[in-house]
């Protein structure tokens, strides 16, 4: 990180550099590695009272930059400056083997994308903000679609570059995220390529553009599909009788039946140029035959159907899916 911060762009000019870049990044880094509003303050009474702080054990920094001194010189960067960290932290993780542990379905990782909005205000805005009518009254928001290296079973995820949903260049039509997701995959998707990646999203992510980016980036998808919104694949549903296979476990005392049901080759929409995935469908009921929620979702190059129960406990989830 410390590296990153010393290489980007100073628009300073002239002896006048009191600071380092690096020492500047860093200071604004430290806010959120601590998680304390008052990071800053905090640190200065740390280096007076003791001789030293965590500014400098921690972050190798020579000296304190003042608050309005760090917005000021980072205001003007690029958020994509910050990301060769991503890149060096997945590196590092290869060189180790650390990716061993996230590997599923043999030597395959799983991609989870998302959408995530970390401002909105009736008031404070910019001109990168989104905007929504609410009541009558314009809200203005900033979002993004995050990208994270996930596995079912383990407690860590690995972060990786974001795409932020804002206005872009040559385009009238307000911004969304299956657009930066499609951006994400195209700036992205070769680089973690060789990862082989199966890419998880919600209904929102099954659509045919999305599918679509998501193989030419050498990828699979695992995405979730109600059957509202997709009404062609639906009526294909209703008319055939699915594959199933039946099997009874036990858990302790309790007994849970799973009913597994599956169709390949099924258009994800409707016409001539309709992409064909496969569909999936997990059915996890008590002895009783509750089936209390439902969750659906794709798999790799089609779409799955999962229903579970409450009663069924994490670690007998966890257990299944690593099965599955």
């Amino acid at each position: 990180m410390r590296g990153v911060c010393a290489g980007l762009p100073d628009k300073r000019r002239g002896r006048n550099v009191h600071y380092a870049m690096a020492d500047i990044g860093m200071a604004a880094f430290s806010v959120f590695f601590m998680q304390s509003p008052s990071f800053l303050a905090q640190q200065r009474r740390l280096l007076e009272g003791c001789g030293r702080s965590n500014c400098q054990t921690l972050f190798e920094m020579a000296e304190i930059p003042s608050d309005n001194h760090i917005r000021a010189m980072l205001d003007p960067v690029s958020p994509g400056a910050f990301q060769p960290v991503f890149d060096a932290t997945i590196r590092t993780l290869e060189a180790g083997d650390g990716l061993a542990p996230f590997r599923r379905l043999g030597d395959h990782v799983l991609i989870a994308l998302d959408g995530a909005e970390y401002h909105r205000s009736a008031k404070v805005h910019c001109p990168r903000c989104s905007t929504i009518s609410k009541g009558g009254q314009i809200e203005y928001f900033h979002a993004m679609v995050s990208a994270a290296l996930v596995a079912p079973g383990h407690t860590r995820v690995l972060p990786l570059e974001p795409e932020f949903v804002e206005p872009q260049d040559g385009t009238e039509k307000q911004d969304c995220e299956s657009r930066a997701c499609r951006r994400w995959l195209a700036a992205h998707g070769a680089t973690y390529a060789h990862l082989k990646p199966v890419y998880l999203g919600d209904d929102l992510y099954s659509c045919q553009p999305i599918c679509e980016a998501v193989h030419q980036a050498n990828g699979n998808f695992l995405f979730v599909c109600k059957p509202a919104s997709h009404p062609t694949l639906t009526e294909y549903l209703s008319g055939v009788e699915p594959c199933e296979h039946v099997e009874t476990l036990k858990h302790g005392k309790a007994r849970f039946r799973y009913t597994y049901r599956w169709l390949c080759d099924l258009p994800l929409r409707d016409g001539k140029d309709a992409m064909h995935v496969n569909w999936l469908s997990i059915e996890i009921a008590d002895g009783q035959g509750h089936l209390p929620q439902q969750l659906r979702h794709r798999p790799a190059g089609g779409s799955q159907h999962y229903r579970r129960t409450r009663r069924l406990r994490p670690r007998q989830m966890e257990g299944r899916e690593r099965e599955l």
